[in-house]
């Protein structure tokens, strides 16, 4: 029943914009973009952290107007920094810091905008590029490890920020095309061709880039760290062959097939994975 009654929602948003496209086309774009860019999950409250948080050094620290929370557990000199995805935070990284406590590096994770305890109501690549710029010169990582659409921002971070001292970084069920996502928003809410060119308009005027050259597979060819990309062949909200395209892009970078993990990517095999490569030569 929940997800008859989502299904006619969705559909219902879509039509609504629809019909906005033709007669308010200005007010049509402006609220498409918002339910594209405004996360309705991932939240966190200051007294209900999850346990894995309330372990760490947190910190709260202004970035360009807007409030940015870490969480440090502590260990040596050589520093790994975690960036999560679209309607998650910093508690996603639960069972994969195990694995990494046990090399003895100090651990931080960073809530994107408009997630955990951050703030802000929208979420664009470009903004959290900067929030991770803003731990980089903070924290000073060696690496970097960055699941979903966090592993994309990771990779325009760099591409945009490329002396920053960062030397590996990995990425886990990563999308690569801004187009691509736009697509499958329109294909989600059935929005017509026009609705979809409004929208599309709408990331020219904002960010003076069109969404068909915001790709991690244009950034990717110009990044000269290592690298790895893992991803899913069962991803099931990111495609599998969005990874594919990063890394065969991204000529410093190894890429991981795995079957079965889906999109979060949890896997104690995998992680061994990531730590041996993080420490290789």
């Amino acid at each position: 029943m929940q997800k008859i009654k989502r299904f006619l929602l969705t559909k219902s948003i879509g039509m609504y914009l629809n019909i906005l496209s033709y007669t308010r086309p200005k007010q049509a774009s402006l609220l498409a973009y918002r339910l594209f860019s405004e996360p309705r999950d991932g939240r966190l409250h200051k007294d209900r952290l999850p346990d894995i948080l309330k372990e760490t050094q947190t910190e709260t620290f202004r970035y360009g107007g807007h409030e940015m929370q870490s969480y440090t557990w502590k260990g040596n000199d050589h520093v790994i920094l975690l960036v999560h995805g679209w309607e998650s935070n910093a508690a996603r990284w639960e069972k994969m810091l195990p694995h990494l406590k046990k090399t003895g590096s100090t651990i931080i994770a960073i809530d994107a905008p408009a997630h955990g305890l951050s703030s802000g109501k929208e979420f664009t690549v470009p903004k959290y590029a900067e929030f991770i710029d803003a731990a980089i010169q903070k924290f000073k990582p060696d690496a970097l490890i960055g699941h979903s659409i966090g592993g994309a921002a990771c990779v325009y971070h760099q591409y945009q920020y490329p002396e920053n001292g960062v030397r590996k970084m990995v990425l886990l069920g990563a999308p690569s095309d801004l187009q691509t996502l736009i697509d499958n928003f329109g294909n989600l809410l059935s929005l017509n061709a026009k609705m979809v060119q409004l929208l599309e308009n709408h990331f020219i005027e904002r960010f003076a880039i069109k969404t068909a050259e915001f790709s991690a597979r244009i950034f990717g060819s110009q990044l000269h760290l290592k690298g790895m990309v893992a991803h899913d062949i069962d991803d099931e909200v990111v495609a599998f062959d969005e990874g594919k395209k990063i890394a065969n892009s991204w000529k410093q970078a190894t890429f991981i097939e795995t079957k079965g993990l889906g999109h979060s990517m949890h896997d104690d095999v995998l992680y061994g994975k990531v730590v041996d490569f993080l420490f290789a030569d």
